[in-house]
């Protein structure tokens, strides 16, 4: 079986680029630590995988010493092009499925994703799944993942909205892509989300601990 990629889009951790919503609360320095924080426990849940190849997403401009460091890693490091959101995600996935089987595509601000939730998604879309969705509370979502490309799916999108999700599951439909879904999960961007989580015990169901290893 050819292995699937798995994109994860992050920033770099530079104070005052990352999390700004949350800065009012943690401050600019606290506000990327916990940035680096969710971002070390994401590629740890990759790494807990081996169903898909690991690729790092950044976006432009992230520091020399950033890339360096990941690359040093082990993890492919890719530059994220597009004027908005949308048209990022449509270049990575895009660019993911014209090596790969499947691709699947998630950010680092989720706490509550694990080794077994990336592992799931892969072997939905094995098989037979043209899509999958991993749902956010906040009406958005924290994972899709697509068997071939759908530029529709991010055309126009009103991202950061409760109708994240909503719609794309409408345009799936529309596309007469079968989608299957993921728990609904919590994100972590909004001062009322820090509540919810604590960098000690923000995952109830626990992770793997595994050393990232990208072939």
């Amino acid at each position: 079986m050819r292995a699937g990629r798995l994109l994860i889009f992050a920033r770099a951790p530079v104070p005052g680029r990352v999390k700004t919503r949350l800065v009012p609360a943690l401050g600019a320095e606290g506000a990327a630590r916990l940035h680096r924080a969710l971002l070390e426990r994401t590629l740890r849940a990759a790494g807990g995988q081996r169903l898909m190849k690991v690729e790092l997403w950044i976006t432009p401009h992230a520091p020399p010493e950033f890339i360096t460091e990941m690359r040093r890693r082990g993890l492919p490091v890719h530059v994220q092009r597009g004027r908005d959101l949308g048209a990022r995600m449509d270049h990575a996935l895009a660019h993911a499925l014209r090596r790969a089987p499947w691709a699947v595509l998630t950010g680092c601000d989720v706490p509550g994703m694990d080794a077994r939730d990336l592992v799931r998604a892969a072997r939905l879309l094995c098989n037979g799944a043209h899509a999958v969705l991993g749902p956010a509370w906040d009406g958005g979502y924290w994972l899709i993942g697509l068997r071939h490309p759908c530029p529709a799916l991010f055309r126009r999108m009103p991202w950061g909205t409760g109708r994240v999700a909503r719609l794309t599951r409408r345009r799936l439909a529309r596309a007469g892509r079968r989608c299957a879904e993921l728990p609904l999960l919590h994100d972590l961007d909004r001062p009322r989300d820090l509540h919810r989580h604590t960098l000690a015990n923000d995952c109830p169901r626990g992770e793997t601990e595994n050393v990232i290893k990208c072939t």
